[in-house]
């Protein structure tokens, strides 16, 4: 679960890239550049989702604060 977790951050973080690349490339590739930003959007919403998910079912357990 968690290695899912890391490589779901991994790729919001390789979609962001990506968008910056498209932005600073010019406005041609203003289309590829909402694109990576819709994939951002969706895997960000997916891993929101699964935490929820995980922590519900008791896959993954809140550390406690003392």
């Amino acid at each position: 679960m968690k290695l899912l977790v890391v490589a779901l951050l991994l790729a919001i973080v390789g979609s962001l890239g990506q968008a910056l690349f498209s932005m600073s490339s010019g406005p041609d590739n203003s289309g590829q550049m909402v694109r990576a930003l819709t994939v951002r959007i969706a895997l960000s919403l997916a891993l929101f989702g699964l935490l929820f998910l995980s922590q519900y079912y008791g896959w993954l357990e809140p550390h406690s604060v003392h």
